[in-house]
């Protein structure tokens, strides 16, 4: 290949090898090898080179012009190249510079936010040793604190039991003292000559009131013998049937459970006589898992030894002032208020008077008394007619306060069953009973059973004046009903399909109204709060 950088700058060989092209165009046949192609091309080369030795100098100073030329474009390149390689390194020392400072920097912010963080977790380890010593140093005073309450709660608490030990051993044994000596009295009133006492009685002081009468009679009768059955003077419902009794039971099972089957009750029977009211009571109740602590208000030591061969636990009390105050009440007295002394008052022209026993020889005999007695007289009564006579008692009013308040302060019900008037009336009921046969009053004193028709107006009106609720009075007929005695019956005889009649009998006798049916009462009561047991709704 020809060398074209030996040629002069002005010199364009394309437009020389088109020349004789162009000088041939025509014919065709002209051209470089014809005839003007020939000049031109000598001419051409003329231009050229017109020595051929000065040619070839400049040809090779062209190179080296050139090879300089390509040197320094090299060199150029090269140092333009290292100039760039510098930068690029540079821009990368830089660039490395910033990011090593850059993680330094983060290098050092880390390591001071963990340099914190340690200080704060060492704060927060400290306060909380500082804060579990505090805690445990203030438990341990809390604890010595507390040892040394209950030391000092339980020496206070041995102390009290102490005392209460002695306070109840010093109240057993004065317990026991007055009951000792209460049985003394009832056994040495067993033994006194009733009719010599009072006649005494009489003469040295002069006429004495029929409730004095009375309950020195009865104290003497009932403390020296056994009254019931048909070797005794009388026979009580409980003795007619067992019926009795089991729906007297189940009455006071049904309220127990009503008030939420406490524990801790009492069942508590005035004159209970043997026993058999409250075993078929507390027998039918017990399948409710009722079982209540026994206390029996009675006087005669005859029958408390007869009652605790059926209840060997039971308490005996003399009267109501014994009670335990600690739980409810359940009382039942059947066939008790009727042998209470009782007042009676004859209605004269200067007003109401007190009807007394006095002696006409040797025999007992009524006189009128000369003290007034208005003040006792109900208000619906002050202005009776003259001869009017009434009879009232104060034990049996005193007897229903005490019950009263006991519901009211305890709780508790009482069912109270006797013979007697729903409202008061006019007239004498007192009797006496000898050998289940009627006999006068002033015949046997300390031999028969005196007894009067219960106020049951009396009863209502103290036991609400006393705070306790009246449940209600019916029949004893129509409550014996409403509890289901006559089912009661069905099943007994089915039972004992043998003694069926007679257990028709003794439930006719109970419930008619020509028997016991409409005679007798039932009274109930009970504490605020306490429902109303079945029959009174």
């Amino acid at each position: 290949m020809a060398d074209h950088t030996a040629y002069p700058d002005w010199v364009d060989c394309r437009r020389l090898r088109a020349a004789p092209e162009a000088a041939g165009s025509g014919d065709g046949s002209a051209g470089l090898n014809g005839a003007g192609g020939a000049r031109v091309w000598t001419s051409a080369l003329r231009l050229i080179d017109p020595e051929p030795g000065l040619a070839a100098d400049g040809r090779a100073a062209a190179r080296a012009a050139a090879k300089a030329r390509e040197e320094a474009a090299a060199l150029a390149k090269a140092d333009a190249e290292a100039r760039a390689r510098a930068e690029r390194e540079a821009r990368a020392r830089k660039l490395a510079d910033a990011e090593a400072r850059a993680r330094a920097a983060a290098e050092e912010k880390a390591r001071r936010e963990a340099e914190a963080k340690a200080r704060k977790d060492a704060e927060a380890k400290a306060r909380r040793a500082a804060e579990e010593a505090a805690r445990i140093a203030a438990e341990d005073a809390a604890r010595r604190e507390a040892e040394q309450a209950a030391r000092k709660a339980a020496e206070e608490e041995a102390a009290r039991i102490a005392a209460e030990d002695a306070a109840r051993r010093a109240a057993e044994e004065a317990a026991a003292a007055q009951q000792a000596r209460l049985e003394a009295e009832v056994l040495a009133r067993a033994a006194v000559d009733v009719p010599a006492v009072l006649k005494r009685l009489i003469r040295e002081t002069g006429p004495i009131t029929l409730a004095q009468y009375m309950g020195e009679s009865n104290a003497r009768y009932y403390a020296s013998r056994d009254p019931l059955g048909e070797q005794g003077d009388f026979i009580t419902a409980p003795e007619i049937s067992q019926m009795f009794g089991e729906l007297i039971g189940l009455w006071l099972a049904d309220l127990w459970v009503r008030m939420g089957s406490r524990k801790r009750i009492h069942y508590v029977e005035l004159g209970p006589g043997r026993g058999t009211l409250a075993k078929d009571a507390l027998g039918a109740a017990a399948r409710y898992d009722f079982a209540p602590e026994v206390h029996f208000v009675e006087t005669s030591a005859s029958l408390r030894k007869l009652q605790r061969e059926a209840f060997p636990d039971c308490h005996h009390h003399h009267d109501l002032s014994t009670l335990p105050d600690d739980a409810p009440l359940l009382i039942v007295a059947n066939e008790f208020f009727d042998a209470l002394p009782i007042h009676q008052l004859l209605r004269s022209a200067d007003g109401w008077f007190d009807r007394l026993v006095g002696l006409d020889g040797e025999a007992f005999t009524f006189m009128a008394g000369k003290e007034r007695m208005d003040h006792i007289v109900p208000p619906s009564w002050v202005s009776a007619a003259q001869g009017a006579m009434i009879e009232t008692s104060p034990a049996a009013a005193a007897l229903m306060a005490e019950i009263a308040r006991r519901l009211r302060e305890q709780g508790g019900a009482a069912l109270v069953i006797d013979y007697g008037h729903m409202e008061l009336r006019s007239g004498s009921t007192l009797q006496a009973l000898k050998s289940h046969r009627k006999v006068d009053v002033f015949a046997h004193p300390g031999e028969a059973d005196i007894t009067a028709h219960v106020d049951f107006e009396l009863l209502k009106q103290v036991a609400e004046d006393h705070g306790a609720d009246v449940m209600g009075l019916t029949y004893q007929g129509e409550w014996l009903r409403q509890m289901g005695i006559d089912t009661r019956m069905e099943a007994l005889q089915r039972r004992n399909p043998k003694e069926g009649q007679v257990i028709k009998r003794q439930r006719d006798r109970l419930v008619e109204d020509s028997q016991m049916g409409t005679l007798f009462k039932v009274l109930g009561i009970c504490g605020r709060r306490w429902p109303f047991g079945v029959g009174f709704q």
